[in-house]
């Protein structure tokens, strides 16, 4: 399994001052993401937050200047 990438900015406040969060929370049978893997710090505005990948959309993005017919 390879190493996830780190996030180059906070996403509340754009600083780049982040470090991984060292907190480990839930229960020893819960997931990496749930036990606070993965998550982050961010020195200037004090926040931790995690990153996370829902997945990928069925359709893709649409944009304005499309002109696909969405009659198919």
């Amino acid at each position: 399994m390879s190493e996830r990438a780190a996030p180059f900015y906070c996403p509340y406040c754009g600083d780049e001052d982040l470090r991984p969060s060292e907190q480990g929370r839930g229960s020893p049978r819960a997931s990496g993401a749930e036990r606070g893997g993965g998550a982050w710090e961010c020195a200037a505005c004090n926040r931790a937050f995690q990153l996370k990948f829902l997945g990928l959309l069925a359709q893709g993005l649409r944009r304005a200047g499309d002109q696909e017919d969405e009659r198919t």
